[in-house]
């Protein structure tokens, strides 16, 4: 009888186990509540925002207040793009916090695509004049929304730097003023450099 009793005590006691262990390895990505509301982001941005495109940027781990302030300006058509726009404003009906909240989550993901080495070290020279704001290797400043630019697709960045230059990302905005002034004085050609400096940093 004391046998059976301790055979069946053993027994709760492994079943138990595995199933705290089931729920622990169940959980990820789709057990946030922003998962749901960011889901059409994946078309684009990737499973859980971690692109694997050379234009798209990584969302997963980026900052929650950088994301909601680009969504925001997305929205309101400050941040001009026609794509982006009509799910901009789609995040903020199902609640931009949320969306914000879920890519800020998730564990970054640098970009798989690779940048020329003679053109990393081109970048790393050049990006000294960077440096005041998003730092030595370009972690950025969340209290100040500069974001991180580490680890980002090299094809992204360029064109980021390419539409500050025009005054084409958030035309008129006079927090960007310092930004697009400094963009003017960089030749066109150093942005690829940049980029793939900026994009190999971990």
């Amino acid at each position: 009888m004391t046998t059976n009793l301790t055979r069946l005590s053993m027994a709760v006691v492994a079943l138990a186990s595995v199933v705290l262990a089931a729920g622990v390895a169940v959980a990820g990505p789709l057990d946030h509540p922003g998962y749901v509301k960011s889901a059409t982001c994946s078309a684009c941005h990737g499973f859980a925002g971690a692109s694997r495109s050379d234009t798209m940027p990584v969302l997963a781990g980026m900052d929650a207040a950088y994301i909601k302030k680009a969504l925001q300006d997305y929205a309101s058509g400050k941040r001009v793009s026609p794509e982006m726009e009509p799910f901009a404003k789609q995040a903020l009906q199902l609640g931009v916090d949320d969306v914000a909240g879920y890519f800020a989550s998730q564990k970054k993901a640098p970009t798989p695509v690779t940048a020329d080495p003679a053109a990393v070290a081109r970048g790393r020279t050049a990006a000294a004049t960077c440096a005041g704001c998003h730092g030595a290797d370009g972690k950025g400043d969340p209290s100040k929304q500069i974001p991180d630019l580490r680890g980002q697709p090299p094809g992204y960045l360029r064109n980021q730097m390419m539409l500050f230059k025009a005054d084409r990302r958030s035309p008129g905005d006079a927090n960007l003023k310092a930004i697009k002034t400094l963009m003017k004085t960089v030749p066109d050609q150093t942005f690829a450099d940049l980029a793939a400096y900026y994009s190999s940093q971990r």
